[in-house]
């Protein structure tokens, strides 16, 4: 019975170590270039900037872009990697979701009032290059927790 309990341990802390090694292989994939995060910001940029125009044609153009632009990096990344992660996922990577939804909220309510009520012309280009840098950074942290938490270190 004991050799049993100990063959079964070696074989549990074996699965474990390939485990380890596929998430190890699966952090290295998913790492994106740096151009992903800047093209990222831009077409978030782009359409939060087009609010600046006050004109509906440019902000849906802008809106349809940054839309495209969005299902273009989807498949670029799936391309690349083999999959794709939802950025809703559960785990240490809400957090930089949770940065990202306030920066977009406070940048861009900032930049309406500016814009609409305070009639600040370019304001919400302002806002737009905010939230586009935002958008660019908060990305590369995402990626980095989302890694960290393959590794087992988070």
């Amino acid at each position: 019975m004991e050799s049993n309990g100990t063959t079964a341990r070696a074989g549990a802390a074996e699965q474990l170590a390939v485990l380890q090694d596929q998430r190890s292989a699966l952090a290295e994939r998913v790492v994106q270039p740096w151009w992903y995060d800047a093209l990222l910001g831009l077409l978030v940029a782009g359409f939060v900037s087009s609010y600046a125009t006050h004109d509906p044609r440019w902000i849906l153009l802008a809106s349809a872009g940054c839309g495209l632009g969005c299902l273009g990096l989807v498949r670029v990344y799936r391309r690349m990697t083999g999959l794709w992660v939802s950025g809703l996922r559960p785990g240490a990577t809400q957090q930089a979701v949770r940065v990202w939804l306030v920066l977009y909220a406070v940048a861009l309510a900032a930049g309406a009032v500016a814009e609409y009520l305070l009639d600040v012309r370019g304001a919400m280009v302002v806002a737009g290059s905010v939230v586009g840098v935002g958008a660019a950074l908060l990305s590369r942290w995402w990626t980095r927790l989302y890694v960290a938490e393959l590794r087992g270190r988070l």
